[in-house]
């Protein structure tokens, strides 16, 4: 980002992490959207919507079937980047009640294997309130640790990490106009971009942001090689 408010992909060499302070808590937001923890080595997804295009195909909107494949690698390999002990996953981690049912053998064997050696935790969504038992992990409604609390939905709460609304930002760039994935913070709390393949976005100029952040906030967009950072008011 230049001085100008410009979405630039050529300012420095590629930063695939920038570091992000909620609540007094130093957090490495990953360029995948992925949020880490160093110290509790633990990473955090939100709004994964796997199943999204089979949901769809069900009613007759045909989407190409790859939703899941490709959201379970590149939550592999923000795995693989960070080697976390703990995953928690911030609900409407699957698109529908019965989505679960319709993953495929490969599929679950990709999440299981994911989940291999490390708590899982399952934060139920609007989408999949009641997450069923099989699925390997814990389901929970929320997690507290410290003075951060992971919640799907977002109250504005001190500490909170949520997602639910994927927020995007509508930037400049010197040719065309970009509409890009973003972590909305204001240093106390934060909404996590969505991280399903297929998922669609929340201008962070609507009206829900603003019931949220008491206070100018800013949005972490991502980019192709690094993240920019740019305060919401400067979106489009």
């Amino acid at each position: 980002m230049n001085a100008g408010g410009e979405f630039l992909e050529d300012e420095s060499a590629p930063a695939p992490t920038a570091s992000i302070e909620i609540a007094g808590v130093t957090l490495l937001a990953d360029i995948s959207g992925a949020l880490f923890w160093k110290e509790q080595s633990l990473l955090v997804v939100s709004d994964l919507h796997l199943e999204k295009g089979s949901s769809f195909a069900a009613r007759g909107v045909l989407l190409p079937p790859y939703d899941t494949v490709a959201t379970l690698g590149r939550l592999a390999s923000a795995v693989a980047r960070h080697d976390p002990k703990i995953v928690i996953a911030l609900g409407d981690s699957f698109h529908d009640r019965t989505a679960h049912r319709r993953l495929s053998a490969p599929d679950r064997e990709a999440l299981a294997a994911l989940q291999a050696r490390r708590d899982w935790i399952w934060i139920s969504g609007n989408h999949d309130p009641a997450l069923p038992s099989d699925l390997g992990g814990t389901v929970a409604t929320e997690v507290a640790i410290g003075p951060i609390v992971f919640r799907h939905e977002p109250t504005g709460a001190f500490g909170e990490i949520a997602g639910h609304l994927h927020p995007k930002a509508r930037v400049a760039t010197r040719a065309r106009w970009l509409e890009r994935r973003c972590f909305a913070s204001d240093g106390e709390r934060m909404v996590m971009p969505a991280f399903g393949a297929f998922t669609g976005g929340l201008s962070i100029r609507d009206d829900a942001f603003a019931k949220i952040f008491s206070r100018a906030f800013v949005a972490h967009v991502l980019g192709d090689l690094r993240l920019h950072t740019i305060s919401a008011a400067r979106c489009y």
